[in-house]
């Protein structure tokens, strides 16, 4: 009933996202936020993450914000716009594919921050920040190696972007360093709506061997989740605690904290004290971290549990580090 709940948000509050020419104009004097972001705040991964962030923006500094989900990347250039030419003191750009307009609208408007999540470039007044989240997804790995009955795990994303292929690098590798034998499956859907397709593509791994699935699809990964219940086999969560999604299968969820690296920002901005750059956020920092689903930890083999704990204790410690991994 849950994944069948979210899947209804999902349309309704993705029919309802406005543009930003019809966002209520905020006071000329006040602190202003907006948020682009590349699908609907309904998803409860990426673009939720995102959201709760500028909620809590509005909560703890008083500010005027406003919203658009952008239909495609010719909606970036007048989105950016629209938001800078009202007065916006800060706008964040929720995903890598809004770097290049970014830069582009910013030179035109020197008084208004762009912040592009898992961006690739800054200037003077555009800055990219990055979670560090294959280290929790690495953690994923290593727990999918010590629960696989097969030794096969699947992984499914939504356009093959150079954040998510690092997102599923740091599951490969925390999974073969368990198990040097197993298979990974990497499949993409071209998209990040389509549930049917993510879950036509988690059901052609699991038929492949994959009993344990992750995914970096926003709003159709839920379509994964639907694939794992059918078809008898394990899942992750991601950016969000999505272990009440769909409680019976996903085991853990690598959590970004989005809403707070997005606050310490606005913070920053409100108090003339930003500075940009490409701003890193990680374990060590606790903007990173693992969530484990209580209610299945008891299906999970005590040793395998407590090696996943091991090392995220030790990732987030920096007693493990990471090797960078190569963006070719």
């Amino acid at each position: 009933m849950s994944i069948a709940f979210i899947l209804l948000q999902v349309c309704v509050l993705a029919a309802c996202t406005s543009n930003p020419s019809t966002e209520a104009k905020p006071a000329s004097n006040a602190f202003k936020v907006a948020l682009l972001t590349p699908g609907p705040v309904s998803d409860a991964g990426w673009n939720a993450a995102a959201y709760e962030g500028l909620e809590l923006i509005k909560d703890r500094l008083g500010a005027d914000t406003a919203l658009v989900q952008t239909k495609s990347p010719a909606d970036f250039d007048d989105a950016f716009r629209d938001f800078a030419s009202r007065g916006f003191d800060l706008i964040f750009a929720h995903g890598f594919e809004y770097t290049d307009s970014a830069l582009e609208v910013a030179r035109s408007f020197p008084n208004t921050y762009f912040v592009v999540s898992s961006g690739s470039e800054s200037s003077a007044n555009v800055a990219s920040i990055t979670f560090n989240v294959d280290q929790a997804t690495y953690v994923e790995g290593v727990l999918a190696a010590r629960v696989s009955k097969t030794g096969v795990v699947g992984a499914v994303g939504g356009i093959e972007l150079p954040s998510i292929k690092l997102f599923f690098e740091g599951f490969k590798r925390g999974f073969l360093a368990e198990n040097p034998k197993g298979r990974i499956l990497i499949s993409y859907t071209g998209n990040f709506d389509d549930v049917g397709a993510a879950k036509e593509a988690a059901l052609a791994q699991i038929g492949q061997g994959a009993d344990v699935l992750i995914h970096n699809a926003d709003a159709a990964g839920l379509g994964v989740f639907l694939a794992a219940e059918q078809g008898h086999a394990y899942a992750f969560g991601v950016f969000t605690n999505q272990n009440t999604v769909a409680p019976d299968v996903v085991l853990a969820s690598a959590v970004t904290s989005t809403p707070l690296a997005f606050l310490k920002i606005a913070t920053e901005v409100k108090n003339k004290t930003f500075h940009t750059g490409m701003l890193e956020f990680g374990m060590q920092d606790g903007m990173v971290s693992v969530v484990f689903n209580p209610k299945l930890e008891s299906r999970i083999p005590a040793s395998a549990l407590e090696r996943a704990r091991k090392v995220e204790h030790d990732l987030a410690t920096g007693h493990l580090v990471l090797s960078p991994i190569p963006t070719h």
